[in-house]
């Protein structure tokens, strides 16, 4: 942990240089998940040339070992630098509805850097957040990530552990923020659905807690200004009263408005992850 922290006090353009050398293994040498990433794109992008295919998967290298410097950097990046690296267009419209007495659900996708989204909009919102994470398998950096994740006090949950805090949504009132695009399990109740030219599947608890509690649903989407720079933006996905809403809306609305965004940045997307193993 302290080589980290020691590290993560090195200028963010310092911290580049390392992600150079990440950028040039995971490319050339290792080949980081190349078959699944040129898979992923070959039926998200038909429609592209081969050529056009290999500048996205050579960008999301990049982005994908940038992600790493960056969100070593936020284990001691001061507030000053991180409203400099993350912009939040629209933070009062989530802080709004909780001050209105209501939970709101952020759902958004694995797009770079989400890391440091966490953390700006962490010192940003006026009201309590709580995010939900997955925990990872090496202790360490279970440990490394926990401790990044909640530097300016956010709040973050085991999505095991979820299921109990999920009941206090109506009497205590905040920003719940998931990364709605995780592959369920073959033990969980899931939705299948097309994404991006093939059937995937999709966790419904989003769209299960906000008809069964009566919550609004916003979508982040991330954009990246340039190298070590970006900026976020909250829409209405849905609202209640959900009684006239078809089944699955939510979850087929976000999916919709997923996929604009990925469209929109294609290299930002985490395209190594075996989202379409169906």
């Amino acid at each position: 942990m302290l080589f980290f922290k020691l590290l993560s006090r090195l200028p963010l353009g310092v911290l580049y240089l390392f992600s150079d050398f990440l950028y040039l293994l995971a490319r050339y040498i290792i080949r980081y998940r190349k078959k699944v990433i040129d898979e992923n794109l070959l039926y998200a992008f038909p429609e592209k040339s081969e050529k056009e295919r290999k500048v996205i998967r050579n960008r999301f290298y990049r982005n994908f070992t940038d992600s790493i410097a960056e969100t070593v950097k936020t284990l001691t990046i001061s507030k000053e630098e991180l409203a400099q690296r993350f912009t939040i267009t629209n933070q009062e419209l989530l802080d709004q509805e909780v001050k209105n007495g209501k939970s709101v659900l952020l759902l958004a996708g694995h797009f770079f850097n989400w890391e440091l989204g966490l953390q700006r909009a962490a010192v940003l919102s006026q009201v309590p957040s709580e995010g939900v994470y997955l925990k990872i398998n090496n202790p360490f950096f279970d440990k490394l990530m926990y401790q990044i994740r909640t530097r300016f006090g956010n709040t973050i949950t085991e999505k095991r552990d979820f299921r109990n805090t999920v009941k206090t949504l109506t009497s205590q009132h905040r920003v719940v923020q998931l990364a709605a695009d995780q592959r369920p399990n073959n033990r969980t109740v899931r939705y299948q659905r097309p994404f991006l030219n093939r059937p995937a599947y999709f966790f419904e608890g989003a769209e299960n807690i906000a008809k069964s509690m009566d919550l609004p649903v916003y979508f982040g989407e991330i954009t990246k200004k340039g190298r070590g720079r970006y900026q976020a933006t909250y829409e209405l996905l849905s609202r209640g009263p959900y009684a006239s809403h078809e089944e699955h809306s939510i979850t087929d609305a976000f999916c919709e408005r997923l996929e604009a965004n990925i469209r929109l940045q294609p290299d930002l997307y985490l395209w190594s992850h075996k989202r379409w193993k169906v």
